[in-house]
């Protein structure tokens, strides 16, 4: 199996299983090992109180493309720490995109790092992401 086809394959067996994922709204656009991009539209149950996404909204796109990057080996991986910081407001009927990148992966640890963008290519935010390999496969090999 390539390291492409088992990338392809976690993904498959992770959103399958990720009903928030699904409830959200946020859809894979790319996976490879190691890296992943998802989107998804803002819709004005996504809004806070100002009328703009919701920082919970925008963090948990970028955690999904964190998700699905450092799992994309077949080693079930979870978030340690992640740190976001916003850069500009999204509104009702954008479509982000998030694209997540691996910068290191050691023994269990793994460094990522999120890129959540508009249509237009403006920055809306960058996260951090640290991840801890724990127990398991997302199929078996």
């Amino acid at each position: 199996m390539t390291p492409q086809d088992r990338a392809n394959r976690c993904a498959a067996a992770m959103t399958q299983a990720a009903d928030a994922v699904r409830w959200m709204g946020i859809e894979l656009v790319e996976i490879a090992p190691g890296a992943a991009t998802m989107c998804m539209t803002i819709a004005p149950h996504h809004a806070n109180g100002h009328r703009i996404c919701h920082g919970g909204v925008i963090f948990t796109l970028a955690d999904t493309a964190f998700a699905y990057a450092c799992n994309s080996r077949n080693v079930s991986t979870v978030a340690q720490h992640g740190n976001i910081s916003f850069i500009a407001p999204a509104h009702v009927g954008d479509v982000l995109t998030a694209t997540a990148a691996e910068r290191a992966l050691s023994g269990k640890n793994g460094i990522y790092d999120i890129r959540v963008t508009r249509q237009d290519g403006t920055l809306i935010a960058e996260m951090r992401g640290l991840s801890r390999a724990v127990r398991g496969q997302w199929f078996t090999e």
